[in-house]
Parts: structure tokens; sequence; C-alpha cells
């Protein structure tokens, strides 16, 4: 699939995608495996635990997790409406790297290793991680998607910049069973043993609704830049069944814009 990218040369030969719907079962975290378990926020001291279902309470949780309540450039928000604007792509450079999938307790995450970024507006952010929710968090008019996949991108101190990527039920996408054929048995890493490239998770446009948001976990941070590509991809029925069996309610509610400016970028 072409897409508009700028890409640095491949350092090692990516192996083949698994086939779709593979009876392989769940890898086993490897006790030795390095963790790749980044997130884009350092690890907070006494940072209560935390679930879906207290979305509504995140703010109450701890003292940590306030802007989660009080904030008002929180995220995800609903797509519609959003204003057109002549904006610049993104510019992606993003390298293959050896696999290793995670289950956060809340999502399924593959770790990045540092080398890969995007660049926007002539910052460059580096690729930290990137994971799943289902349904999507943002919606186009009150509608999600059937997934949706968070490319998150800066450092532990931030700002981060987030690209989100809506996924649709369609044609399969291959290099999404590299991640389903290598889910950890519970929580923790497994190592795939295979090059995984984050590029082949893209759509063929880059062009995105753009607006100034905030993590959608807490501790809810609001420095994030959130760019979420108009065009979506497809996963398989079969795929999305993969992935909401591990997890299919991992998603937080529609936040207030309040006085944001919601743009989408117009080529």
């Amino acid at each position: 699939m072409r897409r508009q990218l700028q890409f640095a040369a491949v350092a090692a030969t990516c192996l083949a995608a698994g086939a779709c719907g593979s009876d392989e079962e769940p890898v086993a975290a490897a006790d030795d495996a390095p963790s790749h378990n980044l997130t884009a926020h350092p690890a907070l001291p006494d940072a209560p635990h935390w679930t879906y279902d207290e979305a509504p309470e995140w703010g109450d949780l701890d003292e940590q997790y306030a802007a989660c309540g009080t904030g008002e450039r929180q995220s995800p928000v609903d797509l519609a409406g959003a204003a057109d604007e002549d904006l610049a792509d993104p510019v992606l450079d993003y390298q293959p790297f050896e696999l290793t999938v995670t289950d956060t307790d809340h999502s399924i995450q593959v770790g990045y290793e540092t080398g890969s970024t995007l660049t926007l507006d002539d910052a460059a952010y580096e690729l930290v991680q990137l994971h799943f929710h289902a349904p999507s968090e943002h919606t186009i008019d009150g509608k999600p998607a059937a997934a949706e996949i968070h490319f998150v991108h800066g450092d532990h101190d931030g700002p981060f910049v987030v690209l989100g990527v809506l996924v649709e039920e369609g044609p399969p996408e291959a290099a999404m069973n590299d991640v389903l054929d290598h889910l950890p048995v519970g929580t923790g890493d497994a190592d795939a043993g295979t090059f995984f490239d984050a590029a082949e998770l893209l759509p063929d446009s880059l062009t995105a609704y753009r607006y100034e948001g905030s993590l959608t976990t807490p501790p809810c941070t609001e420095d994030v830049t959130w760019l979420v590509l108009d065009e979506p991809v497809t996963w398989s029925a079969e795929q999305l069944a993969r992935l909401t069996a591990r997890y299919d309610a991992n998603s937080r509610p529609l936040q207030d814009l309040h006085d944001r400016d919601l743009l989408l970028d117009q080529d």
C-alpha cells in the first residue's frame, strides 16, 4: 500500500505476517523479554488502579488524576463540525523493529524502540508506543468506529502528539496479524521474534482532524496535540473479534470540546 510518508532505509527484512484467523495460541510472556511497556507519561508515585467502568470518577480517585475531572482540554471528542483549514501533513519516519506485544491490563500495546519519529510544524517527536481501543474513542457525529489505534509520540515529560487511526470492518490488514498472533497469555510482555513496521497499520492519506487535548487515560495530562486521520483503515471481522476477545470496552466517554479549535486539514 502506497503511503504519503518519508521512510529511512529498512535495516532488516520483515518476516511475513501470519495468516488471518490463525488458530495459534497466544504466546507466553518471555521471562527474559525486554520490557517495552512504555507509556506516554512517567509512572506516578502510588497512583491507584483504575478501570474503564470508573471513567466518570477518575478525577476523584486521586489528586494525581484531578485533570480527568476538572480539565477543559480533555480527550476524546466528537469530530463533527470541524473547520476546514490548510494544514501541513505530519512527516512520518517509522523504522521496522523487533516486535514485543504487551497486555497492560487496560489495552494491547506495542512498545517501540528509539529511532522512529513524527515531525509536525518543524518539531520531531519520538514514537513511544501504539495501542488499541475498541470501540473507537473519537467519534464522528456521535458514531464510533469499530476500533481505534493510537500512535503515541513524545517523551516522558511531554508534550505529546498522538496520531489516531479509526478502524472499520472490511478487508483484513495482514500486518495486524503479527500483533494478534503474539498476544501474551496474561498481562505482561511477549517477545514475538519477528520484525514489525507500524506504518503498515496506516491508511494512504495523512489528512487529519487536529485539536489540542489530553491523554485519554489517567492522569489525563493536557499537553497533547491530537491528529485523527480522516481516512479509516479496515480489519476483518475475525481480526476485530480477536482484539475484542481481550478488550471490548476500553474507551473513555466523549469529553466536552469547550472553546477549543477543531480543524480538518484540506489538501
